[in-house]
């Protein structure tokens, strides 16, 4: 009979052992899990990651293919499952959160505030990790060295660049890999601009909410940050539908080390 009281305080105490634990699966876990159904396994560090893709890179310019390469398919297929387990960790960890910032709230609203921005770090994680998923090659691209390139990755960076600074215009049947890259920039972009659109939409909704009880303290400054917050996504939402539009310059500045 004693113990029911403390129910709500054992179900916060496990939620908060979840997330713990969640934390340290979405670090530790995905290259592990990653690893598992690839042909040549996973990669011992980063470092071994970027130094794979920037030779499977070279080699698929080279190639003069639309197609990946086998070694290159390999490093894409690995980065897909990557991303897709971090997705799916940090979708667990947004439902934990959640239901701490629901069930803290009721007790004190710092706790409930602080679950909240927990919840809207990881819906960001979320949403990166979807992009990622969903455009793992893009994806991969940010290891490439742009900005200190040299031998033959920087004659492969020179030559995508000319290509580029002219594209479409001057892009041709044998540069078949241009369009490839375009086309996978526009869609990393476009993902992130349909996730932040709803991402936007769930958070001006739940300012609406929190300003009809403004008359509490606490929900009002609920309010007034949902909204800040939904202001910033729309803002980057707004920037990746115009990349999404016309991705051939912004892949050419991230290849000249603008991004």
């Amino acid at each position: 009979m004693t113990t029911a009281p403390n129910t709500p305080v054992r179900t916060s105490a496990l939620l908060g052992a979840a997330a713990v634990a969640l934390i340290a699966a979405f670090v530790l876990a995905p290259s592990p899990l990653a690893a598992i159904g690839g042909p040549h396994g996973g990669f011992s560090s980063e470092q071994a990651l970027r130094d794979a893709f920037s030779k499977a890179f070279i080699d698929y310019w080279k190639s003069g293919d639309r197609t990946f390469p086998a070694g290159m398919q390999d490093i894409v297929d690995y980065w897909f499952r990557f991303h897709v387990a971090k997705a799916a960790i940090a979708a667990a960890l947004l439902a934990v959160f959640i239901a701490l910032a629901i069930r803290l709230w009721r007790i004190t609203a710092g706790l409930g505030v602080l679950m909240a921005i927990l919840a809207l770090f990881s819906a960001a994680m979320l949403a990166a990790n979807i992009q990622g998923a969903a455009a793992p090659f893009s994806s991969l691209l940010s290891m490439l060295p742009t900005g200190n390139s040299h031998g033959d990755l920087g004659t492969t960076i020179t030559q995508i660049d000319q290509h580029l600074a002219h594209y479409p215009h001057q892009t041709t049947a044998a540069t078949p890999a241009v369009k490839v890259m375009v086309d996978d920039f526009g869609l990393y972009h476009a993902v992130l601009a349909v996730v932040g659109a709803i991402t936007a939409l769930v958070l001006i909704t739940l300012s609406v909410m929190a300003w009809r009880r403004r008359a509490n303290r606490s929900m009002l400054w609920c309010a007034i940050l949902t909204a800040l917050t939904a202001l910033a996504v729309l803002v980057v939402t707004a920037a990746n539908i115009g990349t999404a539009a016309d991705p051939a310059p912004a892949l050419l500045g991230f290849f000249q080390g603008g991004w």
